[in-house]
C-alpha cells in the first residue's frame, strides 16, 4: 500500500497510452508487428509497475545490477528504435512529396503549354499521339523579308 499512488499513476499512464493507440488504430496504418510490440510493451509496463521486484530479479538474471538500470537500458533501445523509425518515415514522406511536386509541375507545365498553343493544337496532338503516328510539325507562316541592311551569310 506504500506505493499505491505512484503505481496508480503509472498504470493510468500506460492505459491512457493504450487507449490513444487503440482509438487511432484504424487511422494509423501501423503494421501488425508494431501493434503487437506496443501491446506487449503496455502489458510488460503494467506488470513491472505492479511487481518491481520481478524486474530486479530479471535484471540480476541478465547481469544488470538493478531493475531500474534494466528499464533504462530497454528505454534507450526503444528510443533509438523510435528515432530510426521516425527518420525513415520522414525520408519516405519527403520522397513521396518530391514525386508529387514533380508530377504537379509537369501537369501544370502541360496545361500552360496547352493554353499558350491553344486547345486545337493540344487536341490534334492528342489525337495523333493516340493513333500511334508522330505529329506533323506546324506550318509556319511565310518568313518576313530581311531588312536590306542586315544580310545573313
Amino acid at each position: 500500500m506504500k506505493y499505491f499512488w505512484i503505481q496508480l499513476l503509472l498504470i493510468a499512464g500506460s492505459v491512457s497510452m493504450a487507449l490513444m493507440f487503440i482509438r487511432t488504430w484504424g487511422q494509423a496504418k501501423n503494421r501488425a508487428w508494431k501493434r503487437i510490440a506496443f501491446s506487449l510493451f503496455v502489458v510488460v509496463n503494467v506488470y513491472a509497475v505492479l511487481r518491481p521486484t520481478d524486474v530486479t530479479w530479471v535484471a540480476h538474471q541478465l547481469g544488470v545490477g538493478r531493475g531500474t538500470d534494466l528499464v533504462l537500458y530497454v528505454m534507450v533501445l526503444a528510443m533509438g528504435f523510435l528515432t530510426l523509425n521516425t527518420f525513415l518515415r520522414f525520408r519516405s514522406l519527403e520522397k513521396k512529396l518530391t514525386d508529387l511536386a514533380r508530377t504537379v509541375a509537369l501537369s501544370e507545365g502541360a496545361r500552360h503549354n496547352d493554353a499558350r498553343l491553344g486547345s486545337t493544337a493540344a487536341h490534334v496532338t492528342a489525337v495523333v499521339t493516340e493513333a500511334g503516328a508522330e505529329p506533323e510539325p506546324e506550318i509556319e507562316s511565310e518568313p518576313e523579308p530581311a531588312d536590306s541592311d542586315t544580310v545573313k551569310a
